[in-house]
């Protein structure tokens, strides 16, 4: 369907301000493509829920800073 749609390509997910292979950048992503579906309804609560929900999004970033591009490949190998 990707290539009848001519969506084919490759996709990054890059942070403002950062190189396309710092490892801040890992936090979005997976072992295998993915997609996310995800309701409007359902994100509104999870924000409720967790007002404070950019930390998380910084601890991610600090603990992989921590862990490093050979912590990471070390852990992709298990």
């Amino acid at each position: 369907m990707l290539k009848q749609l001519r969506l084919e390509g490759v996709l990054h997910n890059q942070f403002e301000n950062s190189e396309p292979d710092d490892i801040e950048n890992y936090t979005n992503r997976a072992l295998y493509p993915i997609l996310h579906l995800l309701r409007e309804d359902s994100i509104e609560k999870a924000v409720d829920a967790f007002p404070d929900a950019e930390d998380i999004f910084e601890r991610n970033q600090e603990t992989l800073r921590r862990v490093g591009l050979a912590g990471w490949n070390e852990l992709m190998k298990r």
